[in-house]
């Protein structure tokens, strides 16, 4: 189950990485976000944020694409094998592909670290902050989806 769901995904996102990639003309990701100062890539290529959105899902294993890990067939999944620091470990694992999708989104989509208007009381926070600000937007993002959609049951 879980290669045919890599399959479909993962093709999406190199298209969508190689979409932005010919938009700025270089694979450096400094040169991504800085590409982005006048307006984020967001909002001209909004179809293609939309569907990395979907497939960063698929990647991350959440509702309602999460059929490989089958809870309710295989009475909470393959986690039920493992205890204490396995356990924490996968749950871990999960949570930083969602951060890393999250901040992948950021870099391509949202500016990275560039403020939200570059004007005189956005431009004095740092960029760390700014970064860290749209990656725990992702993150949300990820945690809303996962309550308001359904697993799909077959």
């Amino acid at each position: 189950r879980s290669a045919a769901q890599m399959v479909s995904y993962e093709v999406s996102i190199g298209f969508i990485i190689v979409t932005v990639v010919v938009c700025v003309g270089s694979f450096n990701l400094t040169e991504i976000v800085l590409a982005q100062k006048g307006v984020w890539f967001a909002i001209p290529l909004f179809p293609m944020f939309i569907m990395f959105a979907i497939s960063a899902l698929a990647e991350t294993n959440r509702h309602p694409f999460d059929l490989p890990e089958a809870e309710a067939e295989l009475v909470s999944g393959y986690n039920v094998e493992y205890s204490a620091m396995g356990f924490a470990l996968f749950f871990l694992g999960e949570y930083a592909n969602m951060l890393l999708m999250s901040s992948l989104t950021a870099i391509l989509f949202l500016g990275g670290w560039l403020p939200i208007f570059n004007c005189f009381p956005f431009n004095l926070l740092p960029g760390s902050f700014w970064f860290s600000i749209k990656i725990c937007l992702g993150v949300v993002f990820f945690i809303v989806m996962r309550a308001l959609l359904p697993r799909y049951r077959r």
